[in-house]
Order: C-alpha cells, then structure tokens, then sequence
C-alpha cells in the first residue's frame, strides 16, 4: 500500500520504513540520508564515488550504498521501488534519473523539502519551529546570507546561516542547540526542487529576497525563463516581508506575481534616496524608511558608507547585498545600533573582491568568486579601467553583453580558459579599443603564473589588475577557490621575484 506523503510532515510523523532513494553523496547527500535513517526510514544512496569515510558510514547508518554510472537508470534503483527520490541539487531536470523518476510517479524532492517537513525537530521555548528567511539571485547570495544572519546575531537572537551556503539545511534543522531563525541561501536547483513540492510541504518563510536576476545556468534549466520561473518561487508563502531589488525590475515582478500571505510588504532595496517602505543611500548614510511608524517623512540611521569603506564594503553591489540583508533583519525587529556593530565586525569571504597584495603601484584583486557575468559586471563596475583577467567554463551564458558594457571600460583585458573564442571574437565586435591578450592554457599549475606575468608586464602604476572571470572555473580548476588561490600564490610570487619588469612574451590581438 502506498503511503500517504502529506502525512509525513513533522518529525515525530511516522517515517519508519519509508522506502527513499538518495541521489548523490555529497555533503548534501549524506545529511538527507542521515537523516532519514534517524527516522526510520529503508535508504537507498546511489553515487558515482564516494569517499572512504562516506562508504564507512553508509553501512554505519543503516543505508545501502550503491556506487556506479549513474547516467543510465540503475536496475538496483528500479528494484528498490522507492517511494520517494530525494536528490542532490546538482541533478538536472533533464538527467536519466530524475526523469526516470518523474515518469513513474515516484515523489521527488530536495533536502530542502525534507528539512521543512521535519522542521519541528528541534522546538524554541515557546514550542515553535524557527523561523525561516530565504535568500537566492544570480550573485550575492552567500554574502548577504552572513551579513543577514550576522545582523541577528548582534539582535540577540540565535541564528544560523545555512543551505546552499555549504552547511546543509537539515544539519541546522536537527542542530540540538535550537535556533530561533534559520537564514537559508537556495540555489536555483533548490528552487526548482521545491517548485514539485506538495502544498502541505512548501515552506512559509518568515521573510525572502531574490537579490538579482541575470542568465546563468541555462544548460542546467533548459531556458532562461525556466531560470527565472525557478528563482521566482523564493517569495512563494511569505509571511511578512519580500525584499526586492530596486534596480531590478524582474525581483518587483516576482514579488507582485507571487502567492503571499495577506498582509505581507513588498520592501523595496538601492543605491538611491529610498521611498516609503525602501532601504537606501541618502548622503552617504544607509537608511531604513520602511520599518518605523513615521516612514513617510522620516529614515533610519543604519551605517554609513564611509564606515563601511574602512572594512573593505562600500563597493556599490556590496552595499546592495548589506540593504537587503538590513531589510531582512529589520523586518525580524533587530535594531539600528544592533545592525551597525554587526557591520563593524564583518569581513567578506575570500576570492571575494579581496585585495590580494598592492605592490609596485598596482593593486591586485581576486573576485574569482564572479563566476557569471553579472557578478564580474559589479565587479567591473567597482574598479573602471582595470586590468581584467576573463574566461572559463561560460554555462551557455551570452558574454556579448558583458564586453560591450562594463567590459569596454577595462583598460586590458587577458582571455582565460580552454575556450577563449567567443571572448575573444566578442572584444573583436563589441569592444576593439580594450588591449587583449589571449593565454594560451598550459598546465593548471602554470596558468595563473603566466597570468601574473603578463598583467605586470603591461600594469603602470596605480592599476588595479582584476580576476572576475564571469564564468565557471572547472575548464581549468577544482572550482573557483582554486582559481582564487593559484592566483593569488602567483601575485605573491611575483612579488617575492621582485618582478616589476617587462614580462614579455604576451600576445596582444590588437592595440587600444
């Protein structure tokens, strides 16, 4: 008989023997598989590899674990006959499996569905699940879920950042130390996973943001408005505040065609003079005209940019991501002088617009973390005039857009990655007056070295040489801290070498 799945929406549900197949054994996998054998459940982990401890564990746990190629439906799954396919979210809606899944009727979900159905594991003192805020767009996610969950922290309440971040939404939800407000940053591949989600099953945040939107993914979606119809699904149930982007028309629409609880405010957020129920710059004071009684003709002090430039915050996309996460935090009542300390103490994350070392008169700058357009475009914006190191693995994104714009303001720009034609023909059309040099790749542990090398030798004095590469790193690295890390031991290096001469050797494709 098969079970009744909208019935298995607490914890202390009956889950005993649920038969639930786990695809992929990441550090995402292993948490939903975890736990599912906490609550009884029969677990099937299918995996390509798995580390040693992981095929320790799985045993351990009570789990089978199956290891093979998964791009074909494993008959060990089909004999399985799971009730339920929970996946990773790195697999696509086009992949064997969940196709496979979806035809027979199978219920799929992502760990974020499993952690909202057993959110209740871990209660607050007033015997309530923690509240949840929501977090996704194209880039600034990660940053503005640490600035979100920071800014609570220094309000006095016990907040954790979690989901795509790295750290798994279901190890927060089972935390045994309790949290009242769990910031969860979501991929558009969770987004998508929860767009199949029953209606007794799909969270109700206390408040949610889409930061931005641009092309990205659109292999792994299948289009780029399957791209935004995912991301879309952010603001669906909230509670009390959808935070949106002023200077991006596609977050309002979201929000204006969202399903919403009554009485939940759209809170707009930008670099401009904010309106009513806004967060914005006036005087280069961060102001917060939306959660006070006199909104319409008073603001509230939140930090200035002068302050934030002291902690390495005041690029403009950066001061973005702080309104939003303010919004989010206010709108959760943290004060003020609560959101300024936590400011005082923020730092971004490395390969994060970090300067890596200024030396010889030229500052260099690791944004490795810019793996799509978008983000290099805030990141071009940030530095006019630098010296930009461009290319990788571009995920069918379109990068025309990005040389005949920002691009065309960089004073050079060095062509990275094993498929440099499109770059390289798109400086050609859109942006002939940019110097580009092409890097023929080598070897991964030579890339960056040659990269250095050639940006010094063309670099002057109060340059700013720039890694926003706009695309994915895995043509030519493990990811893109990697990337970050080889680049910056190069510059170091090179520093070291005391090599502020003629690197020579380059290949320019044409002269501004």
């Amino acid at each position: 008989m098969t079970r009744d799945l909208d019935t298995l929406i607490s914890w202390h549900s009956d889950w005993q023997g649920l038969k639930v197949a786990v695809l992929g054994l990441s550090v995402t996998g292993f948490s939903v598989a975890d736990t599912l054998a906490e609550l009884g459940a029969e677990v099937l982990v299918l995996s390509e590899s798995a580390t040693e401890e992981y095929q320790r564990l799985m045993p351990v746990l009570g789990a089978q674990l199956w290891i093979g190629d998964l791009d074909v439906v494993p008959a060990e799954l089909a004999a399985f006959a799971p009730e339920v396919l929970i996946a990773s979210p790195g697999f696509s809606p086009s992949h064997p499996i969940i196709a496979w899944t979806r035809t027979q009727g199978i219920a799929l979900w992502g760990d974020i569905e499993l952690a909202w159905r057993v959110r209740d594991k871990v209660l607050r003192a007033d015997g309530t699940p923690a509240e949840w805020v929501l977090i996704t767009g194209t880039n600034g996610k990660t940053t503005t879920t640490q600035l979100t969950a920071s800014m609570l922290l220094a309000g006095g309440l016990r907040a954790a950042p979690c989901g795509n971040i790295g750290v798994p939404a279901l190890d927060a939800v089972r935390d045994p130390a309790g949290f009242d407000v769990l910031v969860v940053e979501l991929s558009s591949h969770q987004l998508w996973y929860l767009g199949l989600t029953d209606p007794v099953a799909q969270p109700v945040p206390y408040a949610a943001t889409c930061l931005n939107l641009a092309d990205d993914h659109l292999v792994w979606h299948g289009s780029a408005e399957a791209y935004r119809e995912a991301k879309a699904l952010v603001y669906r149930n909230t509670r009390v505040a959808c935070v949106y982007n002023k200077a991006d028309a596609a977050t309002l629409r979201m929000v204006e065609e969202a399903e919403v609880v009554e009485g939940a405010r759209a809170i707009g957020f930008g670099l401009g003079i904010p309106g009513p129920s806004d967060f914005g710059v006036v005087e280069g004071i961060l102001a917060d005209r939306a959660f006070l009684d006199d909104r319409r003709n008073s603001a509230l002090e939140l930090t200035t940019v002068r302050d934030l430039a002291a902690h390495g915050l005041s690029a403009p996309h950066i001061v973005q991501n702080i309104l939003a996460a303010a919004a989010l935090a206010r709108s959760l009542g943290v004060e003020p002088g609560a959101i300024g300390a936590a400011l005082d103490g923020f730092r971004l994350d490395a390969h994060r617009i970090e300067v890596v070392a200024r030396a010889g008169g030229i500052t260099w700058i690791d944004d490795s973390k810019a793996t799509n357009p978008h983000a290099a475009q805030s990141s071009l914006r940030a530095f006019p005039g630098a010296i930009w190191i461009v290319g990788g693995d571009w995920k069918g994104v379109d990068v025309s857009a990005l040389i005949a714009g920002a691009g065309a303001t960089a004073r050079a720009a060095l062509v990275i990655g094993v498929d440099r034609g499109e770059v390289l023909e798109a400086f050609a059309r859109h942006a002939p007056a940019v110097h580009v040099i092409e890097v023929v790749p080598g070897d991964t542990e030579e890339v960056m070295t040659r990269v250095v090398e050639l940006a010094a030798g063309i670099a002057q004095d109060g340059d700013t040489v720039l890694l926003a590469p706009a695309a994915a790193s895995f043509d030519q690295f493990r990811s893109y801290a990697d990337r970050g890390h080889r680049f910056a031991e190069a510059v170091r290096q090179w520093i070291d070498q005391g090599s502020a001469g003629d690197a020579g050797g380059s290949t320019p494709l044409r002269e501004a």
